[in-house]
């Protein structure tokens, strides 16, 4: 009858239950840090990239990232027009990718 009563001493400690919640939300934050790392738009990234979102659409927007500078731009929708040179010729393959051969 003792060895029972050690037993259900055991199972009743509250601690044991705060341990396990601290150990899910350990997880819980290492997952939202290693998606934080991974953005694109992470601050420390020491790497160069351009965005597209939504390309082809009137709202497209384009995020530029040289060094520690961020520039942003937003379609108007509105056709350009200017005076240019033709610089090159891109061709749309049946995959729906884009090839683009400079002149």
């Amino acid at each position: 009858m003792s060895l029972r009563l050690i037993e259900d001493a055991d199972a009743d400690d509250p601690i044991l239950s705060v341990v396990n919640l601290i150990d899910v939300f350990l997880v819980v934050i290492a997952a939202l840090l290693l998606t934080v790392a991974s953005n694109p738009l992470n601050p420390f990234m020491q790497e160069d990239f351009t965005l597209v979102k939504s390309p082809g659409q009137d709202n497209m927007e384009v995020i530029v990232k040289k060094g520690e500078v961020l520039e942003h731009y937003k379609s108007s929708g509105e056709m350009g027009e200017g005076e240019g040179a033709k610089a090159g010729i891109t061709y749309r393959m049946k995959d729906g990718s884009m090839i683009y051969v400079p002149e």
